[in-house]
């Protein structure tokens, strides 16, 4: 996990990322990653990537948990 923040504490870049070069090869191993790059909030999945509705980053963190806990109960 990587998080910015500026002067007033507010979140303006992040970077949340699983990755597990055994269970995916692709995107250098990323399995499920959530981040604001490229100026737009998106998921990444097993190599697709898609846009999410941004709310808050504790959304962002509550998603990402959820993709994992997911993907854990499925293996």
């Amino acid at each position: 996990m990587e998080v910015w923040a500026d002067e007033s504490g507010c979140i303006t870049r992040y970077n949340l990322a699983y990755i597990n070069h055994e269970l995916y090869q692709g995107d250098n191993g990323r399995v499920i990653g959530y981040d604001n790059a490229h100026g737009y909030h998106h998921r990444h999945y097993f190599g697709r990537i898609e846009p999410v509705d941004f709310v808050s980053f504790e959304d962002v963190e509550d998603q990402f948990a959820r993709d994992w806990t997911a993907l854990r109960s499925k293996r």
